[in-house]
């Protein structure tokens, strides 16, 4: 019986670096389809949202039924409930990558965002890739060194952030209505798909050392 828990629990942290990488592909196309106003791959990562929501719906089902029938303590459900919270995480960050291919869908076939912030964005978009991929490989291996890597990238993409709202809030802006709140609901999505990947790392360290270490958001 401790044996099929066992691999009950390997196969939550399975599904998990599986959701974790479809949201890794999910950013990565997002960003080039935002940044490149690529209408065709800003429409797959739309479609393809729904396998994220499908995948982490499946975990949530498995992760309640080993609640249900394990019944599991300490540090096992530690790794249950942690699970469910994570789950819920990659789900929102699935739907950040899926709002900034939305953002590039209604503008097609103009950018998003006018020239003088293009270089901001493509920041943004990399670093966010940088840290879907680094919270993949977390789950996979639990090396807490991979947590403080992501709070580090977290802190570059707040600071672009409050560039972005500088830049539309300065006096020398010149763009339209839409531009200003494309820019500013843009710059929000990248921040937020940041921020839970952040919140994500703080579980895993903790689930990892035993200590709860603030790490960002």
């Amino acid at each position: 019986m401790r044996e099929v828990f066992q691999q009950e629990l390997a196969e939550v942290q399975e599904r998990l670096v599986e959701i974790s990488g479809l949201v890794a592909i999910a950013i990565e196309n997002a960003t080039t389809a935002f940044n490149q106003s690529n209408v065709s791959l800003a429409e797959t990562v739309i479609d393809d949202d729904a396998k994220i929501d499908d995948a982490a719906i499946a975990l949530d089902e498995l992760a309640i039924d080993i609640l249900a029938r394990q019944q599991p303590v300490a540090r096992d459900l530690r790794i249950v409930v942690s699970a469910l919270r994570i789950s819920a995480s990659l789900e929102r960050m699935g739907d950040m990558a899926e709002h900034i291919a939305q953002l590039a869908r209604y503008r097609f076939p103009d950018k998003v965002v006018p020239k003088s912030l293009r270089g901001t964005f493509s920041e943004l978009g990399r670093l966010d890739v940088q840290i879907a991929n680094k919270l993949t490989e977390l789950l996979r291996t639990e090396d807490v060194r991979l947590a403080e890597e992501i709070r580090n990238d977290d802190d570059q993409i707040d600071a672009l952030h409050l560039s972005v709202f500088d830049k539309v809030l300065g006096e020398t802006w010149k763009g339209a209505a839409v531009d200003t709140v494309d820019s500013t609901l843009a710059s929000r999505y990248h921040e937020r798909f940041a921020d839970h990947a952040v919140s994500i790392a703080k579980k895993v360290q903790y689930l990892a050392t035993g200590d709860w270490v603030t790490v960002g958001a």
